[in-house]
């Protein structure tokens, strides 16, 4: 079974940069594509990225397209999501997620997404 870790998160200003980690175990991606979501504080959890297991990005969050991008090394077992440009609103809780699927949903949802990591913050504060 897939089990996922983040890791990265942290306190950053607006305008800088954070890499968060996705490392997997107990199986690899090669049947499975890899979502980041984000939950704010008092809202839902939502989809931001996905990555299919041959390495196409679906973008389901207007608000991060061309600061957010997700890339893999399998080597290291390891997704990452590239934050640029940060905002306030950016700040939450990330969460990597491994769907049942190889492909990434067209819409987000979080119906295919069966392993999850427990998380890791990103706060974005002046």
């Amino acid at each position: 079974q897939l089990q996922l870790v983040e890791s990265g998160g942290g306190l950053v200003r607006p305008g800088e940069s954070l890499r968060l980690s996705c490392t997997f175990s107990g199986n690899t991606l090669d049947y499975h594509a890899l979502g980041w979501f984000r939950q704010a504080p008092g809202k839902e959890r939502e989809g931001i990225l996905c990555m299919s297991s041959s390495g196409s990005l679906t973008n389901w969050e207007e608000s991060v397209k061309g600061r957010f991008t997700i890339s893999k090394d399998n080597a290291k077992r390891t997704v990452y999501l590239q934050m640029n440009d940060l905002k306030p609103e950016d700040a939450g809780v990330y969460y990597c997620a491994g769907a049942y699927d190889s492909n990434c949903p067209r819409v987000r949802t979080r119906d295919v997404f069966i392993s999850w990591g427990p998380g890791t913050q990103v706060t974005v504060s002046s």
